[in-house]
């Protein structure tokens, strides 16, 4: 543990590297090709035990170590983005259409370098570490795919799991974390107001479907601030509203879509009720009609306060307390490391990657993102540290 910090910073000018080949040549959804073959060669002659994925293009890889003893889980996703990149830097996207936006090629090559660094200690290992390379998390259910196809059963099943996240605006090399939800649900919400179309000079002749939209959300927006508790939130996000085809035509329908995120699944369950009820309610009031209809996405992401706490323990002892921060507030965004947390006790952690100097970096999802790289050697090393301590020989299978 004393030396993992300054092995992975011998492994960043390699670890940059392999970031930007990923950056490269970005790639969407459950299946990346060309991301899975430079995984397979970054991991190569490690002794690891490798295998793919058959509905996605994963890579699940095991390192057995020198004892024996439980399976630490380590994530990393390696999809893109469908954006256009505007950086300027001199390894931008080659492919028009997709980049890495979210950091995803920062994961890939930090958990990469990271089994570089534990191979080297197979030894002092009690027990064995799974590398979950994981395709599709942007919105493709790629974790519940890999799970699906036996990523956490059978001999030697995970008993902890652990993934880094970075954020493109905060302090650089600094990884934060906290117990309890970390990252909301994410759901989709699809709303058709169907009246009855007529002419724009006589809407007493038609039954127009577009005020009744817009009462909709805003309706929604004050349902949230009235039936939800600040103290366990929720947002509501009506984000694109579509209706008529010109000025003087009132038309048959009209269409909303949003998202809903909840830090709770009873929360995430009372709004949509809510939500049904405000729409069934204010079209009546309009004498339109009105459906809802809700496409399921994530889970919240909730990491376990003992491993959170741990999480947080390690981070101090690899990169010292001035780096460490105890998170007071989860963000909304989600992801689907929680399909693993909600089978087995883990923590997500934050890893800073702003680049510095820069006032107000671009945010993940920006295509003008861009990442401060030295961060990197935090990543691999706590990675690294994580295996290290937890499979030190004082936790049995």
């Amino acid at each position: 543990m004393s030396n993992v910090f300054d092995e992975s910073s011998g492994l960043l000018e390699e670890a940059v590297e392999l970031r930007r080949r990923f950056h490269r040549h970005p790639e969407i959804g459950l299946r990346l090709p060309r991301t899975q073959e430079t995984v397979l060669e970054a991991i190569d002659g490690l002794g690891l035990d490798v295998r793919t994925g058959v509905r996605t293009t994963s890579v699940v890889a095991v390192l057995e170590g020198g004892h024996p003893g439980p399976t630490l889980l380590l994530r990393g996703d390696m999809d893109a983005l469908p954006l256009s990149e505007e950086t300027g830097l001199d390894f931008s996207s080659e492919i028009e259409g997709a980049m890495h936006a979210c950091g995803h090629d920062t994961h890939t090559a930090m958990l990469a370098m990271a089994a570089r660094v534990l191979s080297r200690h197979t030894e002092e290992l009690h027990g064995r570490v799974l590398f979950m390379f994981q395709p599709g998390e942007e919105g493709y259910f790629g974790a519940k795919v890999m799970i699906e196809e036996g990523l956490l059963d059978g001999d030697g099943a995970p008993v902890a799991a652990f993934a880094i996240h970075q954020t493109a605006h905060e302090t650089a090399g600094v990884i934060g974390c906290k117990a309890g939800p970390l990252a909301a649900s994410a759901d989709t919400l699809n709303i058709e107001v169907r009246g009855r179309g007529g002419h724009a000079s006589a809407p007493h002749l038609a039954l127009d479907p577009i005020p009744a939209a817009c009462e909709i959300a805003l309706a929604l927006q004050t349902m949230i601030t009235r039936r939800v508790s600040v103290f366990d939130p929720a947002v509501i996000t009506i984000a694109h509203i579509e209706a008529g085809t010109t000025d003087n035509v009132i038309p048959e329908a009209a269409r909303l879509e949003g998202t809903l995120r909840a830090l709770s699944g009873e929360t995430r369950s009372a709004v949509l009720e809510h939500a049904r009820r405000v729409v069934n309610g204010v079209a009546h009031a309009h004498g339109v009609e009105a459906e809802l209809s809700v496409e399921e996405g994530y889970p919240p992401t909730i990491n376990d306060d003992a491993m959170a706490e741990f999480a947080l323990d390690v981070a101090e002892e690899v990169l010292g307390e001035d780096r460490v921060e105890r998170l007071k507030d989860p963000v909304m965004g989600a992801e689907d490391f929680s399909y693993v947390l909600q089978r087995v006790p883990g923590a997500m952690v934050r890893l800073g990657m702003a680049p510095p100097g820069v006032d107000r970096p671009a945010p993940n999802h920006s295509n003008r993102m861009v990442l401060e790289e030295s961060a990197m050697a935090a990543g691999i090393a706590f990675h690294a540290g994580l295996a290290l301590r937890f499979l030190d020989g004082t936790r049995s299978e």
